[in-house]
């Protein structure tokens, strides 16, 4: 039987008037990888806080591994590890330094806080920045001591908050191998992130929050077929033709949108209706396999909103 490690009911937070998390319920298990998705004020970050138990909750439950998550609750910040939005790293200390005083936190003997940082060193492949000061590595580098560094208490939890935002592509899908790793071993991953691709790549179920809310929740890649298909079909044409075109294409059961300057056409499979688009002398169009960013896109718009 697989065990609930975390489970919030009705979880609300409030700045003042300002209503960040606004009564979400989910339950994430042991052992899985659960993502929340969402753009810039989704309230993705707030949730994650507080399950580790460094903001408060307004009002609602949380439960993480049988105990209440309140911000006093050291057994709960004992069992977790930490891989923050920002880079919190002491720019005066050198990598080991770091980690050296980040174990004193967690009041693991010196001696087995030097055997942990040398094999988390070869894990994020930092051995030979072991003596660099922070202003020496790279972003993708500060990234990796990032995660070796919320590896160190041997957590059971790892939050993970946006972890590989700015990075290029090589030290990205480092960290994401890292990571699966990490899965495979049993630990429990909450991952926060506006890469779709990133979740693709490693949560196992996902939340897509908006203004404070959960609008859907499930596996993403059936979360893609329920929402948009196997295909999606964009034909570049002026608005005033969308009426046009879209009574030509009623028999082939698509749903469809329009977005500035293209028309979205959203199915279980693009060929027929691109042979029909060729017929109306349409050209300018393509077809591409769907995925969760179109899914992340229809629930919650595709307009930017402050």
């Amino acid at each position: 039987m697989t065990k609930t490690l975390v489970s919030a009911k009705d979880l609300r937070k409030n700045y003042g008037s300002l209503i960040a998390v606004d009564g979400i319920s989910f339950e994430i298990q042991e052992g899985e990888c659960f993502g929340f998705l969402g753009p810039n004020g989704a309230g993705k970050t707030t949730t994650v806080k507080m399950i580790h138990c460094v903001s408060p909750v307004t009002s609602g439950t949380l439960i993480v591994n049988g105990l209440p998550a309140h911000i006093n609750n050291r057994a709960l910040k004992k069992m977790t590890g930490i891989i923050p939005q920002e880079i919190t790293l002491d720019v005066d200390l050198t990598v080991y330094e770091n980690l050296i005083i980040f174990a004193k936190f967690f009041d693991i003997p010196k001696r087995e806080a030097k055997k942990r940082i040398a094999e988390l060193l070869h894990f994020v492949e930092l051995e030979a920045k072991r003596n660099s000061k922070i202003s020496e590595l790279s972003t993708g580098m500060k990234r990796r001591l990032l995660v070796a560094r919320a590896l160190l208490n041997h957590p059971k939890l790892i939050v993970a908050d946006e972890p590989t935002t700015g990075l290029d592509p090589q030290a990205r899908h480092l960290i994401w191998q890292r990571l699966r790793q990490l899965k495979s071993e049993g630990v429990t991953l909450i991952l926060t992130t506006q890469y779709m691709e990133e979740a693709q790549q490693l949560c196992d179920r996902i939340v897509v929050m908006h203004q404070g809310k959960i609008l859907k929740e499930g596996v993403p890649s059936k979360l893609v077929a329920e929402q948009i298909g196997r295909e999606v079909v964009e034909v570049r044409v002026p608005k005033e033709e969308d009426e046009r075109i879209v009574g030509q294409l009623t028999e082939f059961s698509c749903g469809h949108e329009r977005v500035g300057d293209t028309l979205y056409f959203y199915c279980r499979d693009g060929q027929g209706l691109m042979k029909k688009l060729v017929e109306l002398d349409l050209h300018n169009y393509l077809t591409r396999p769907a995925t969760l960013e179109d899914v992340f896109l229809k629930l919650t718009g595709r307009s930017l909103i402050e």
